[in-house]
């Protein structure tokens, strides 16, 4: 049986960027097998994203539809109730949803929120369902009271690698968005960092933003991993495409520098084709958002995702009693690295 990857913290950017730039097959293989040593391979969890307000945020992120700075002409909205987020749960729920993510358009929460949001949290916990915020940066009492209200992961991007961020974004620095995460891990709640390719970065923006994850002190639990989806009237709108190989490549340096973290295929899906999506799963993405939209933008819809799945022989990833995925490690797994040491070696 191969040995385990290694959990490491202090890969080096030459490191990553021979593992980025190795033969695309070589490449698929390692990150294949890394991906089998902790998963099984035909098995992706199934997350519901809904905005819980939107638009009229402070921030420039040149990317975004909901700033209120960069051009977008989406209005904001206030803060929904949180019986129509329980409902809406129920039903991410009841279509296989294992995880529902809540995101609000703010640079920060503002306190006379927090009362609600602990209630979504709550209601959401109590069908059974992991949950998940995005609300941009916390304090420390913010912070302990999303995680006293049972929050079990927070998502806070990094965006990009910290050379291109200011590029992006200057209404906060990369620091903020680092002190947040280690604020939100030390409090004891899972970490869901990742970023966006095709914003006009160089390769070794790339590489240096997955190198920023996996050299923090914890892997984050979930790496969401997105393709830009150029928003009219936003900086980026006429930005130039991102070669799908280069986004494949990506996803795979995210897999085998963090073994263990889920790698979510998040925005970009609806211009995918079924190939370049199936060719993600299988360099270690086991993650998705079903749905018809994430925050603004359109997803594809969940017939969609079933039919994929059906045909590559994929079933939605389970949620233990305990509230944990259900995650067949390598020596249980069919197919797994052990079973194909005898056909190739990376």
């Amino acid at each position: 049986m191969l040995d385990a990857a290694p959990l490491r913290n202090d890969w080096t950017r030459a490191e990553a960027e021979e593992i980025y730039n190795m033969p695309f097959m070589d490449l698929l293989f390692r990150a294949q097998s890394v991906h089998r040593q902790h998963y099984d391979p035909n098995q992706v969890q199934r997350s519901k994203l809904l905005s819980i307000k939107t638009g009229g945020c402070a921030e420039d992120c040149a990317y975004c539809s909901q700033s209120a700075r960069n051009g977008a002409k989406l209005s904001a909205s206030k803060l929904i109730e949180v019986e129509r987020v329980i409902a809406e749960a129920r039903k991410a729920k009841a279509g296989g949803a294992t995880r529902y993510c809540m995101g609000a358009a703010w640079r920060s929460p503002k306190d006379r929120d927090m009362a609600a949001l602990e209630a979504m949290i709550e209601g959401v916990k109590g069908l059974g369902m992991e949950t998940c915020m995005t609300l941009g940066m916390l304090d420390d009492n913010q912070v302990f009271r999303l995680r006293d209200a049972g929050l079990d992961y927070y998502n806070h991007n990094i965006d990009t690698s910290e050379r291109y961020y200011s590029e992006i974004i200057t209404t906060r620095t990369f620091a903020d968005r680092i002190d947040t995460l280690n604020r939100v891990r030390e409090a004891g709640m899972k970490v869901c960092a990742g970023g966006i390719v095709g914003m006009g970065e160089q390769q070794m923006d790339r590489i240096d933003m997955m190198l920023a994850l996996a050299t923090l002190e914890e892997h984050p639990d979930s790496v969401p991993v997105n393709m830009l989806i150029p928003i009219a009237d936003t900086p980026l709108a006429d930005v130039a495409k991102l070669d799908p190989i280069e986004f494949v490549r990506t996803i795979a340096l995210a897999r085998i520098l963090m073994p263990k973290s889920h790698v979510r295929l998040s925005a970009g899906r609806t211009d995918m084709s079924d190939e370049l999506q199936a060719m993600c799963f299988f360099a270690g993405a086991n993650s998705i958002f079903v749905g018809d939209t994430l925050l603004t933008a359109d997803n594809p819809e969940e017939d969609k995702d079933q039919i994929l799945f059906d045909k590559l022989g994929i079933t939605a990833m389970g949620v233990g009693s305990d509230g944990s995925h259900d995650e067949a490690q390598a020596n249980t797994c069919p197919g797994s690295a052990a079973e194909t040491r005898e056909e190739a070696s990376v």
